[in-house]
């Protein structure tokens, strides 16, 4: 027997929320952003999933680029955070993969390469993210000498948003008129919706969208469930009771013993903790399933185990199931617990954690 913890990937989920995207954004194309690892999933499984039914994926970088290729994926790739040094640009020519051009050293890195190279980039502009980018008035400047490169054969256009997670923020218009502006009457392909433009800002769809986040499943924007977007978990995170034990009123649990019994009951221990990527900060009272019921956490998490309060399922026992988040239990609940977001504890589960693709 193996230790319990694993993480469920679902295939068929995954699909689901893409089909979503199509269906918010008919007449764009889909760039599927990967990175991180696929947000925890596994970025060759992802991408092998979604490869017949987009149109380019996402990375933040050539070692994920160069991955994919040797993954066999053939769809166009977008280096988001470009290229870190001259270096690389023979072998992003080589693996076809297209960077994001956000600053000056790497206009003047393309300048100065060879011409041979034949790379298709992506301007980014900064139409207030304040993260990367060319600020709008040096946008023109930025993008004749683009095209004034040899090394450059195509140059596409893009922001990404600040604050599109929540559909009432002026900031949101405000990014959405100067990528217009930025934009107007230069006739070549653009993209800025990222989940949360997807979502709530059709008006920003443009000729590319990027998802992110909701196709693994989770909600993007303020006030709104993965449920109410029709959106569905792509991982669940599993384990099982490794052991369960009557406590006494007023007993200790776990390092420091903050968390003391208010009476006798049953306490729950189960083979998931910190180092498997479950949040460290994650509070008591954070809701887990044991055979589908929730229970609450109680006491710190440890590196490899957490404990549960099992008051409301007495008969509960070594070996009974356990699931973290995923089905049943949403993502973004428990990252509220934590003080954290769905993202971070996606791309948090370490690879000791093995991946089951199921529904493929």
């Amino acid at each position: 027997m193996s230790r319990p913890a694993r993480a469920q990937v679902d295939a068929g989920a995954l699909r689901h929320n893409l089909q979503q995207v199509r269906l918010r954004a008919p007449h764009a194309r889909i760039m599927a952003v990967v990175k991180a690892d696929g947000y925890g999933h596994g970025l060759a499984w992802v991408a092998r999933t979604l490869s017949d039914n987009v149109d380019a994926f996402g990375v933040s970088s050539m070692e994920e680029g160069i991955q994919l290729r040797d993954a066999g994926i053939a769809l166009p790739i977008c280096l988001l955070e470009g290229f870190f040094s001259a270096d690389e640009l023979p072998l992003l020519a080589k693996h076809k993969l297209d960077p994001a051009i956000h600053e000056e050293g790497q206009l003047k890195a393309l300048e100065h390469t060879s011409p041979s190279l034949k790379l298709s980039v992506w301007l980014k502009i900064d139409t207030g993210m304040h993260r990367l980018g060319f600020a709008p008035a040096f946008v023109l400047d930025a993008l004749e000498r683009l095209r004034d490169c040899s090394a450059v054969a195509q140059v596409r256009l893009m922001s990404h948003f600040a604050r599109a997670d929540i559909p009432s923020d002026p900031d949101t218009n405000s990014q959405l008129d100067c990528f217009l502006a930025c934009t107007a009457g230069l006739d070549l392909e653009s993209s800025l919706a990222n989940s949360s433009g997807i979502l709530a800002w059709p008006q920003s769809h443009f000729d590319w969208v990027r998802p992110g986040i909701m196709l693994y499943g989770a909600s993007s924007l303020m006030q709104m469930s993965a449920a109410q977007l029709d959106l569905k978990p792509v991982m669940t995170l599993q384990t099982a009771l490794i052991a369960v034990h009557p406590r006494c009123k007023g007993d200790a649990i776990g390092y420091g013993g903050d968390w003391r019994c208010p009476e006798g009951m049953p306490v729950g221990v189960a083979a998931i903790g910190y180092g498997d990527g479950y949040p460290r900060h994650a509070t008591s009272g954070t809701p887990v399933l044991v055979n589908g019921k929730r229970v609450p956490l109680i006491g710190r998490v440890s590196m490899d185990m957490i404990t549960l309060d099992l008051s409301t399922q007495p008969q509960a026992k070594v070996g009974d199931p356990v699931v973290l988040w995923g089905q049943g239990l949403p993502i973004e609940e428990v990252a509220k617990n934590a003080g954290t977001i769905a993202y971070e504890l996606m791309c948090h589960v370490t690879d000791r954690i093995p991946r089951v693709a199921i529904n493929e």
